[in-house]
């Protein structure tokens, strides 16, 4: 092999030992291994390794994907890519300043950002194609993102023996701007314009240590959202802002946006509902939470058609709370139950259905009957089912507004019920409307 040929793998072998030994040093040995000894380019390569006391198993031999392939938390990825863009910044770590390389890599797959975490490590430059190896993949902004660290190796190929030149690279257009009740997981680089509600400061724990997070509730006119901004924009309760740049996960199917340090956030200076309007629930057919996956301080509107299992008079472990059966509790055994009433109803709005679940003090306000009152009527006809069948008889085929929060599992739509009504219909009310409607056809 060419000296020019085996370049590429004696910067390899100096990466793994650290630059403890000379190049040049590692190109005669090289050669000696292969030219002499005849061994295979990889045997060479580990037995120079372990010679001066590296691991051989740092080599990258890593798995070679396309950018289309990959997923998050993978070590040791093999790439051939286009560099699409790249920039460089200042971060702190360790109350250091350090620079960093970022932006975006393509192949005929896909793209990906990247991350450089030492700019000084690495040189190359907009329309480069490279050969990476050794990187690794984290999530960011809910996809793959390839990351090049200290055993990073990138090597510069020439463009014209690869056919990267006929790729069509996607156009990176501006951010798309949506409503909030637009929101979906799994979109990216949304704009989104709202009012904070609530916003406070909390520190969590994610596999790279302790981070400082600013999470809240934004809402605009179509709707609500919880967020979390992973930098500090010095978030305010009642700002109105737009932020550009931000990506949507999900929790149990209902969207939270996310946000970080690369994301625009503004003052918003247009005209905008206030506080107390953007803090009432907003009515959403069943249909439109399915496709969005959920949401919070929803209003449904709709009749209740079934009164599921596990309604009226249940027990509950009174250190667990999980609801049990002949006072046993599969966590705390024996015990002395605690009892507490519940509805599990299900809810039509004419497209679709939820199941809506409903705590002691909504119970007791829609059916009511009161605990002690539930409690005595089944200790003398001696079963709670008894309690069941009064809310059977009572709630099923009524009109309701119900509002909490939506969430969405492989059974279906849920809501957790904040507050609910028996919506009595207002037949004069109607009635004006029917006849204006008729007098405008006519």
């Amino acid at each position: 092999m060419q000296k020019e040929d085996l370049a590429p793998h004696v910067k390899e072998i100096s990466q793994v030992l650290n630059g403890s030994i000379d190049d040049d040093q590692i190109m005669n040995e090289l050669k000696t291994f292969l030219e002499v000894y005849r061994v295979s380019l990889e045997t060479a390569k580990r037995s120079i390794i372990r010679k001066y006391g590296g691991n051989p198993a740092l080599l990258s031999g890593g798995q070679r994907k396309r950018i289309g392939e990959l997923t998050a938390n993978e070590q040791r990825v093999d790439l051939l890519v286009k560099v699409v863009s790249v920039n460089k910044k200042e971060i702190e770590m360790d109350g250091t300043y350090k620079p960093i390389l970022y932006g975006i890599f393509a192949d005929e797959s896909g793209t990906a950002s990247f991350t450089a975490w030492d700019a000084d490590r690495f040189n190359f430059d907009r329309g480069d194609v490279l050969l990476i190896r050794n990187a690794y993949t984290k999530e960011w902004n809910g996809q793959p993102q390839i990351n090049l660290g200290n055993r990073a190796i990138v090597e510069r190929q020439d463009a014209t023996s690869v056919n990267f030149s006929d790729i069509e690279l996607p156009y990176f257009a501006e951010t798309k701007q949506v409503k909030i009740a637009e929101l979906q997981e799994g979109m990216n680089n949304v704009t989104v314009t709202g009012r904070i509600l609530s916003v406070e400061k909390r520190i969590v724990e994610t596999p790279d240590g302790s981070k400082t997070v600013y999470s809240g509730v934004m809402a605009d006119a179509t709707g609500k959202t919880q967020f979390s901004a992973w930098h500090n924009f010095e978030l305010k309760q009642n700002d109105v802002v737009t932020v550009k740049g931000a990506y949507v996960r999900g929790w149990r199917g209902i969207p939270q946006l996310n946000f970080g340090e690369r994301a625009e956030v503004s003052k918003f200076s247009g005209t905008f509902p206030s506080m107390i309007e953007l803090s009432q629930p907003v009515l959403r057919t069943i249909v439109d939470l399915e496709r969005i996956g959920g949401g919070i301080d929803i209003l449904v509107k709709g009749v209740i058609v079934d009164v599921r299992d596990g309604s009226g008079l249940i027990f509950r472990c009174p250190t667990c709370k999980r609801v049990i059966q002949r006072n046993l509790c599969r966590i705390h055994g024996a015990v002395e139950p605690l009892p507490d009433l519940r509805i599990k109803a299900v809810v039509d709005d004419g497209e679709s259905v939820l199941t809506a679940i409903m705590n002691r003090k909504i119970t007791e306000s829609l059916v009511g009957i009161t605990l002690d009152e539930a409690m005595k009527k089944a200790k003398e006809m001696m079963t709670p089912e008894i309690v069941k069948e009064e809310i059977e008889s009572k709630l099923i085929a009524q009109p309701v507004e119900i509002s909490g929060n939506v969430t969405k599992d492989e059974y279906g739509l849920m809501m957790i019920v904040g507050s609910a009504r028996i919506a009595l219909p207002d037949v004069k009310a109607e009635a004006t409307t029917l006849l204006s409607e008729l007098e405008g056809i006519s």
